[in-house]
């Protein structure tokens, strides 16, 4: 039941990410790509799918790839494990 608690809330908090990212793609005083990357980093921890996703899409660029394991790594640290 926790962990159902926990992944929710982990998922409501990328899709805010996300959405203030889309706005920020639209608004000029907003960083939109800051708060896209964020929100995908967050749903691919809590969601299978979207870790794979991002995984595939990411592979062709190995430095890019790497900071994402990297930032995964230190979040789950923080937050726990969620899945």
């Amino acid at each position: 039941m926790r962990r159902n608690i926990k992944r929710t809330a982990i998922i409501m908090l990328a899709l805010m990410f996300i959405l203030a990212g889309l706005l920020g793609l639209i608004l000029p005083f907003v960083q939109g790509i800051l708060f896209l990357a964020i929100g995908l980093v967050l749903l691919s921890i809590s969601s299978r799918k979207a870790r794979v996703w991002l995984h595939n899409h990411t592979t062709s660029y190995p430095k890019l790839h790497q900071f994402l394991l990297t930032v995964e790594s230190k979040i789950t640290k923080i937050i726990g494990a969620v899945e």
